[in-house]
């Protein structure tokens, strides 16, 4: 891994029972493993998983995720062999939009998680194009076939292409949501203060950089819309 890359780090470890996070078995074995790997680059901050391998809800993993994207941080990991074949963790990190290392396999990356998938999309492609091509030649022998199938999606693409932008501003405003709500706790409660906070904090504004008022309003906005729709 080079860390010059980046400065921001958040470790994430794993244990199998409560008995070993509160003993520390194996888990100091993972800290010190992280601490070493970083080399003096920026912890930002550590989470702890305890679950055992018939869980899929990784909360604690979710909580990390959520803080990497509000500091554009790398999520470090010590070992990847077990969380690698873990559905829930391939699955949530490739949904967060976060960069990763891991201590035990430094090759592996966000990039290496999108190869996987890409292998899978392509696979799953292959077998579709090959459908069709078997339902063109049955069509060609006289057969009657169900349906159409050969129509283009565009319209429908764009569509979800704009709900995938949807649900990660959404996301990103759910993120925001408690340290907004404690920088209001703490007296700031113009859109002004609440964006010199987020500065403050090291949080990057949606499109990178420093926060503005009118980029508070937006998420604040979004964050009431959330809200209602839960409600």
């Amino acid at each position: 891994m080079n860390t010059t890359g980046t400065s921001r780090y958040i470790a994430y470890y794993r244990v199998s029972t409560a008995r070993q996070g509160r003993s520390g078995l194996g888990l100091e074995a993972q800290r010190q493993a992280v601490f070493d790997h970083l080399k003096g680059a920026q912890l930002i901050s550590e989470f702890v998983e305890v679950e055992s391998g018939r869980r899929s809800d990784r909360p604690k993993l979710a909580e990390a995720l959520a803080v990497c994207r509000l500091h554009r941080a790398t999520l470090v990991i010590a070992k990847l062999d077990r969380l690698a074949r873990n559905v829930a963790f391939v699955s949530n990190l490739m949904e967060a939009g976060v960069d990763f290392t891991a201590v035990d396999f430094p090759q592996a990356n966000r990039l290496t998680i999108h190869i996987l998938a890409a292998v899978a999309e392509h696979e799953a492609r292959m077998i579709s194009e090959r459908t069709r091509a078997a339902l063109a030649a049955a069509k060609a022998r006289g057969t009657r076939l169900g349906g159409f199938r050969g129509r283009a999606g565009t319209c429908t693409d764009c569509s979800r292409a704009r709900e995938v932008r949807t649900e990660r501003a959404n996301l990103r405003a759910a993120d925001l949501a408690p340290t907004i709500q404690a920088l209001r706790a703490e007296g700031g409660a113009s859109l002004r203060s609440i964006a010199a906070g987020l500065n403050a904090r090291g949080i990057c504004a949606p499109r990178g950089g420093g926060w503005s008022a009118a980029q508070v309003r937006d998420v604040l906005g979004r964050i009431a819309a959330l809200e209602k729709a839960t409600a």
